[in-house]
C-alpha cells in the first residue's frame, strides 16, 4: 500500500517554519560586523555618496564638491595626497580654513585628508605670509576639535596647533587663552600630561616674553622650558 501523501498546505506550513528557523539562528549583520578583525579597519565613509539621510559636515561637503583641491591616493604602505596644482601657488583662503574644519572628522578618508592636508600647507615655504591673515578664523575651528571628548580628535588639534604655532612663532600668543583652559582640564585627567605639556613647550619657545605668564595664569603647575 502506498504512503499517504501530505496535504499541500501542510507542506508549506513545514517549509515556511523551517525558513524561520534558519533565518533566526543566522547571524546578524551587527554581529557579522562585530568580529575581533573588524577593528583592524577604521571607520570609512563614501563622501561622494548622495545619500542625505544624515548631513554632511562642511569638511565633507567641501571636498566631494571639489572645493579641497587635492585626492587621496592609496599607496601599499601609507596613503598620500596628490594636490590638483602646485601646493605653493595654492590660495589658503578658504582651503585652510576648511582643512580646519575637517580636524572635527572622525571617518576615513576625511581624517586623514584633513590632517595631512593641514599640515601640508603649513609644511610651503611661504605659508607664514598666507596664515598670518587667516589666523583668526583658524582659531574656532581647532579650539571645537580640541575640546572634543575623542582622544584621537583631540590629539589631531593639538598636533595641528603646534604645527601653527612654529609658523606663525608670537602672533599666536593672544589667542592662547582661548585654549588653556581645555588643555588645563586634560593635564588634570592624566592621560595627556606629557603630550599637553610638551605642546606648552613648544608654544613658550615659538612665543614671546609675555607667553610664559599667560600659560601660568591658567596653568599654574607648568614649568617653564627654560628651567632646570
Amino acid at each position: 500500500m502506498s504512503s499517504a501523501r501530505a496535504p499541500p498546505t501542510a507542506i508549506r506550513r513545514v517549509a515556511s517554519a523551517s525558513r524561520a528557523q534558519i533565518t533566526q539562528s543566522s547571524p546578524s549583520n551587527s554581529t557579522r560586523l562585530s568580529k575581533p578583525s573588524d577593528k583592524l579597519c577604521p571607520k570609512t565613509i563614501d563622501v561622494f555618496s548622495t545619500n542625505t539621510t544624515k548631513q554632511r559636515s562642511p569638511f565633507a561637503d567641501a571636498f566631494a564638491s571639489g572645493r579641497i583641491p587635492c585626492r587621496l591616493i592609496h599607496g601599499s604602505v601609507k596613503n598620500r595626497l596628490a594636490w590638483n596644482t602646485q601646493i605653493e601657488d595654492l590660495n589658503y583662503d578658504p582651503v585652510l580654513i576648511l582643512l580646519a574644519e575637517g580636524l572635527r572628522e572622525i571617518d576615513f578618508p576625511l581624517t586623514f585628508i584633513s590632517r595631512q592636508g593641514f599640515q601640508e600647507l603649513l609644511a610651503t615655504i611661504n605659508a607664514k605670509q598666507k596664515v598670518l591673515p587667516l589666523l583668526t578664523r583658524l582659531i574656532n575651528p581647532i579650539k571645537l576639535a580640541l575640546n572634543s571628548s575623542e582622544d584621537e580628535l583631540f590629539e589631531a588639534a593639538l598636533n595641528a596647533l603646534t604645527q601653527l604655532s612654529t609658523i606663525v612663532g608670537s602672533e599666536l600668543d593672544k589667542h592662547l587663552k582661548t585654549y588653556l583652559s581645555i588643555l588645563a582640564k586634560r593635564m588634570s585627567k592624566g592621560k595627556h600630561r606629557d603630550f599637553v605639556a610638551n605642546a606648552l613647550n613648544i608654544f613658550e619657545e615659538n612665543g614671546g616674553k609675555d607667553v610664559l605668564p599667560i600659560i601660568k595664569a591658567k596653568i599654574p603647575t607648568y614649568c617653564s622650558v627654560h628651567i632646570g
